[in-house]
């Protein structure tokens, strides 16, 4: 890998200096029992709303509410009217509602929040895109000690790279001779063209002797990096464009490389074909199979490649034919060159690449799959593994935590050199995110509650349901930061914000979880369902202002949906000022409640009412005793009681 230059290359020079080629990656509503009402509070916020009313805290659960249920468009449309009324909330309240105007095509504004929500949040990731990554040497060298490497064993004074398992050998990629009598040679480097090599493996994975691959699968010209079916009877590899005597060119006369595929029968390679999708146009190398054989990685300069190599997937029909090949995107593909992809049964993918930041050359990185096929984070995999020059074609066995790279280092034996390395501590430390799920109003534990992770883009990053007991777990990455959801039918859905610590153990997240629908009967307190503890007044007044109207609207609606229901409401002071006053006062303040609701619809038959000043107090603030005002607040309360349903 001493000149990582070109994507593809000529037939005396193909694999030779780009590694590319190895030189060359929402409940039911308004329910009714034989004596409850369930009040969906949502829509009768709504329905308030919708009459000109405004409160904060009313345009903050209607935001939520659509956000959460992914309905964008009306997401942004009561943001709006809560960041009209208001700048000082929450920075997450930034973050919702620039992902609500960029779902509905208002970027620049979108963009306005996002910048707000960055300034809020200065030590957010999101919005950090590749030139905030100042300390990204910083982060290698966390992410470095981890590896004992090791000169292979099976290295010559030539190339010697891209390893593959394959039964229980090695399989490489060498341009070492071994004895033919047509020593061909490309021009750029004075190597001979590679071939297939294997050495089987001992104990810790040590390689032994080295003999010739198979010679049934030898060309004039170049192989390597293969990749094979567990049953060890289906390979891909890597190979000029050279099928059955004939070279393969492009419009400029160059014989690029392609991916074929073999089946071994009678000790044989036969049936040797490139596969569908390649092209004398553009080439395709260093196929690797997914755990699962259902998956064909590989890199390409196809159209629809982001840079100068990209790393794509295929699918392999139950037929053994081929879906339509997909680039796995800018979070893994740069402008530059992605390369040598290798996929775990840990949902691991392990490449090479030159443009994302690392210590020089080509260097190896990694990124966690997600199960909607989305990646995480690309991490650099460290030093050790890691050098100023070209790092590449890394393969792990997860259980054991062996494997090899190649690379170019100095120190090495040849041109290119294969080690070997055992990983002695993991890149990614273990976190699990658990809790406990509950009723905030009865503190029951809450069964089948749906946990969702996403990420800062609102990708889902993973789901799990809480058990029988209300307990809930999820295995997450270190130092990340995640917005949680906690759904269940009948409930409002909760979304927190967490950061997970940089270290491995567990993160404590419970949830409380808040009727979607409000259960009433005789007896109790409509005025809760939304939160009302006070209709507010003028000091000394009983005239019914602004924000006690905005209170009134709600209870007024509820009663136009439940025409039976009668209301006994109570008036309640503090203890300051003179007994006979206090009562005197609530009692007006009761009656101008009532006439408000009568004045706007509501039948007098249906309502009664009283003050009772300081005679219930809630809790020691009487007469003589030193209270808090948030404690004289509690005794200060407005009471919807429902006598009939």
């Amino acid at each position: 890998m001493k000149n990582s230059i070109l994507l593809f290359i000529t037939i005396v020079s193909v694999f030779s200096s780009n590694c590319f080629a190895q030189k060359a990656r929402v409940s039911s509503a308004e329910k009714k029992y034989d004596s409850y009402a369930y009040i969906d509070a949502i829509k009768t916020y709504k329905r308030v709303a919708e009459k000109g009313y405004k409160s904060a805290d009313m345009f903050q659960k209607l935001g939520n509410s659509y956000y959460y249920n992914a309905q964008y468009d009306e997401a942004a449309k009561w943001y709006g009217e809560l960041f009209a009324m208001t700048s000082d909330v929450e920075p997450e309240y930034y973050f919702r509602y620039s992902q609500s105007l960029r779902s509905i095509g208002a970027n620049d504004k979108a963009n306005e929040m996002f910048e707000k929500f960055n300034q809020l949040s200065a030590n957010d990731t999101r919005g950090q895109i590749f030139k905030n990554n100042e300390n990204f040497l910083d982060k290698i060298k966390e992410n470095s000690g981890r590896f004992k490497v090791e000169d292979a064993g099976i290295n010559s004074q030539y190339s010697d790279y891209g390893t593959a398992i394959y039964l229980n050998k090695i399989v490489f990629a060498s341009a070492r001779d071994t004895g033919s009598l047509g020593h061909r040679k490309h021009s750029w480097t004075d190597q001979f063209f590679t071939n297939l090599y294997a050495s089987n493996l001992g104990d810790d994975m040590a390689p032994g002797g080295v003999e010739k691959f198979n010679k049934s699968l030898k060309s004039r010209f170049h192989e390597s990096t293969p990749t094979f079916t567990k049953d060890g009877k289906t390979m891909y590899f890597t190979r000029n464009n050279f099928l059955d005597g004939k070279k393969g060119k492009d419009g400029n006369n160059i014989t690029l490389i392609k991916i074929y595929k073999a089946n071994f029968e009678n000790d044989q390679w036969i049936n040797i074909t490139e596969l569908p999708f390649d092209s004398n146009n553009y080439s395709t190398a260093h196929p690797a199979l997914s755990p699962d054989e259902k998956t064909l990685y590989f890199a390409s300069d196809m159209p629809g490649t982001l840079g100068q190599s990209d790393l794509f997937k295929v699918a392999i029909k139950e037929d053994g034919t081929f879906g339509n090949p997909v680039n796995l995107g800018s979070t893994i593909n740069t402008e530059g060159k992605e390369t040598f992809p290798f996929f775990t049964d840990e949902n691991e993918l392990y490449f090479a690449s030159n443009g994302h930041p690392g210590l020089g050359g080509l260097d190896v990185f990694v990124s966690k799959m997600n199960d909607d096929g989305t990646f995480n984070e690309v991490q650099n995999v460290g030093a050790d593994v890691n050098s100023s020059k070209d790092d590449f074609a890394y393969l792990i066995d997860t259980k054991s935590r062996r494997g090899f790279f190649s690379s170019n280092r100095d120190g090495g034996q040849g041109y290119d050199d294969i080690y070997k390395f055992l990983e002695t501590r993991r890149l990614t430390c273990e976190q699990l995110l658990y809790g406990e799920i509950t009723d905030i109003s009865t503190g029951e534990m809450l069964e089948n509650t749906t946990i969702t992770i996403l990420d800062d883009k609102l990708n889902t990053i993973g789901t799990t349901t809480s058990d029988e007991k209300g307990n809930y777990s999820i295995p997450v990455e270190c130092g990340k930061r995640y917005s949680v959801r906690a759904a269940k039918e009948d409930y409002t859905t909760k979304e927190q914000i967490i950061t997970i610590l940089k270290e491995n153990g567990k993160t404590h997240l419970p949830f409380a979880l808040e009727k979607a629908t409000c259960k009433v009967a005789v007896g109790d307190d409509l005025g809760k369902c939304f939160g009302i503890k006070m209709i507010y007044f003028d000091f000394d007044k009983s005239d019914i202002r602004i924000e006690a109207a905005l209170d009134l609207e709600k209870i007024l609606d509820v009663m136009d949906q439940y025409p039976k229901m009668k209301l006994d409401i109570r008036s309640h002071t503090d203890s300051r000022g003179s007994s006979k006053y206090n009562e005197a006062l609530s009692d007006r303040r009761a009656k101008s409640t009532i006439n408000w609701l009568i004045k706007n619809g509501v039948n007098k038959n249906r309502l009664i009412g009283k003050g009772y000043g300081e005679n219930q107090l809630v809790n020691q603030c009487s007469d003589g005793v030193d209270c808090t005002e948030e404690e004289h607040q509690l005794n200060r309360r407005s009471e919807f009681i429902v006598t009939e349903l």
